[in-house]
């Protein structure tokens, strides 16, 4: 038997314009159009795609206290000082890992850990 699987995140955020601001204009994500009717956003990101659910009380179980600790959602990028710079210019808490590899913690809106990391 053979599975393929269609590769997806889900996130939960209480204000989506927000977090589209956060994971679009920030982020740089690509905004994708699904052929289905699921309520919120997808972006694409290589071959997967995130989808930002609207909730009124988002979990905080995807957000973890320390930074860099699992539960977090994790990106590749190809370029860690501009994005760097694009959260710096847009507010953004940010910090660089602990242990010395090429990445950044920040949060998005509602607070979920987000690693942006270059490996």
């Amino acid at each position: 038997m053979s599975i393929t699987g269609y590769r997806h995140t889900a996130i939960l955020v209480s204000d989506l314009s927000r977090s589209e601001w956060f994971y679009g204009e920030v982020l740089g994500l690509t905004r994708v159009e699904r052929p289905l009717n699921f309520p919120g956003t997808w972006y694409q990101i290589g071959g997967m795609q995130l989808h930002l659910i609207v909730s009124e009380s988002p979990s905080r179980d995807l957000a973890s206290e320390k930074w860099g600790r699992n539960p977090h959602v994790a990106f590749g990028i190809d370029d860690l000082d501009d994005m760097l710079n694009r959260l710096q210019a847009a507010d953004c808490p940010v910090q660089r890992s602990a242990s010395g590899r090429p990445a950044l913690f920040t949060r998005d809106p509602d607070g979920n850990v987000i690693e942006l990391s270059a490996e």
